[in-house]
């Protein structure tokens, strides 16, 4: 049976800030390897011959930077779907297994944003667990644990199911538990980390759900009927979405239902939800230090390091999580990890805007990226990819003035259109309609210097736009 890769990428990641913010998640980072998560979790399953085509279920911040980096590593998705709100998992799921629920395949849902060395090991799970859920189980992969971890909930198997090879009846679901717990757990041998990985047919699936949140089926479903194209992109229909409850597919689903099913497995797995997760799935030095980027150390250990923009330098400590972007600095204790989710919620309370946005802005053109602000005028770094335009728009509040620095711009100013190339400059009044191409075939950059008394991102009026915003 044919096998459909789900991919859940939303979520914020707020336990790996600074480098993981709202608009540009940890699934969207290239935190491991020089591929981001979201493509090394699509990635490892490229050569497998049952594999189909992926549906990718997303934000609509983050439609575009997800569209892009399947382009980038040569994914071409079944559907990338936008969840108008954030409704935990199990809408989620409920959505791609609605639109699959005719066909003939196996769903496999895997969260965009973990981590997974062994892909031999994870391939055979998998071809386990397919042999359970062909015959109408819904099956999950339990991790097999290799220490008392309390920050994941856990999974207690039961009988072995004599028609499944490796695949057992799941006893129970239990909470994340504390130490002593969870050494009880290690030392049973039947207690599975839970990977929030499943393997079942959407049929199957959507009956059980029905079952257990018929609400949430009734919602979903007027939802995917309702949705409609947009561009590349599939959206579910906003009203009908945003009344589905909010729920994940454990506390909706799999531990009420008695067709849940575990497949054991030992595959290098690690979902990355803190910076002491990350360092145990890096290299490590003979001291115990996990660093990346320009950095020196000098009698340091136990220790991860990541330079983003700027050379850092440690000495004389040890246990420290040390983490600089262009604009935030992260120094915290390795024991203190789960507590950088407090930093965003200080920002958050705060009004201020670190937790959501780097300096640096993605957009489907290209980026801009802030270089200095100040009382009346800001300065913004701007790249435009080759053949992309920005929206024809107007500024009440502010003019801009543009500088290029290299490659080609066709500008266009209040009807009029001119090309300018490297060290030329234009001005744009305020009020003035304007828009900015890049008609030539290497990447546009030039730089912004915006002046007036508002200067928000707010003050656009688009009147023209390729990508479809408003």
């Amino acid at each position: 049976m044919k096998i459909v890769p789900v991919i859940l990428s939303g979520g914020s990641g707020t336990r790996l800030w600074p480098l993981s913010r709202a608009v540009l998640p940890k699934q969207l980072l290239p935190l491991v390897t020089e591929n981001t998560m979201l493509q090394d979790t699509l990635l490892r399953l490229s050569s497998w011959a049952e594999v189909e085509p992926p549906i990718v279920v997303c934000g609509n911040d983050h439609r575009f930077l997800v569209a892009e980096q399947l382009r980038l590593v040569g994914l071409n998705p079944e559907a990338i779907v936008l969840e108008p709100v954030a409704r935990n998992t199990a809408p989620a799921i409920a959505a791609a297994a609605i639109a699959l629920k005719d066909k003939q395949v196996l769903m496999l849902v895997l969260p965009a944003d973990h981590v997974i060395t062994d892909v031999a090991a994870f391939e055979a799970a998998v071809r386990r667990a397919s042999v359970a859920a062909e015959q109408g189980k819904l099956v999950t992969f339990g991790i097999e644990p290799t220490l008392p971890e309390t920050g994941y909930g856990y999974i207690q198997s039961g009988n072995a199911l004599g028609t499944a090879d490796g695949c057992f009846d799941v006893a129970r679901f239990v909470e994340k538990p504390d130490a002593a717990t969870a050494q009880q757990y290690l030392d049973a041998g039947n207690f599975y980390w839970n990977s929030g990985m499943f393997l079942f047919k959407p049929a199957v699936f959507l009956a059980e759900l029905q079952q257990y949140a018929p609400a949430m089926v009734s919602a979903v479903t007027q939802a995917v009927e309702q949705s409609y194209k947009d561009l590349d992109f599939v959206r579910l229909h906003e009203a009908s979405f945003a009344e589905s409850p909010s729920d994940s597919i454990d506390y909706a689903v799999m531990e009420k239902t008695k067709l849940a099913a575990v497949v054991p497995a030992s595959m290098g797995w690690n979902d990355v939800g803190s910076w002491t997760a990350l360092k145990d799935v890096q290299p490590n030095d003979a001291a115990g230090n996990a660093t990346r980027g320009d950095v020196y150390l000098k009698n340091v250990s136990n220790t991860l390091v990541r330079a983003e923009n700027r050379f850092v330098a440690a000495v004389g400590v040890e246990d420290l999580l040390i983490v600089e972007t262009s604009d935030a600095v992260l120094v915290a204790h390795r024991d203190c990890a789960q507590e950088v989710k407090n930093i965003v919620d200080h920002l958050k309370a705060s009004g201020r805007t670190e937790h959501q946005v780097h300096p640096r802005v993605y957009r489907p053109w290209g980026w801009y990226e802030g270089i200095d602000v100040g009382e009346r005028f800001q300065v913004k770094r701007i790249m435009v990819k080759p053949g992309e335009k920005l929206s024809l728009q107007m500024h009440h509040h502010r003019a801009e003035h543009w500088v290029v620095v290299s490659g080609s711009a066709m500008i266009t100013v209040d009807g009029e259109t001119r090309l300018f190339t490297e060290n030329e400059s234009t001005y744009i009044p305020i009020g003035s309609t304007h828009r900015l191409e890049n008609p030539g075939k290497l990447p546009l950059h030039l730089i912004e210097v915006q002046s007036g008394s508002y200067l928000g991102e707010d003050d656009i009026v688009r009147y023209e736009d390729t990508y479809g915003r408003n």
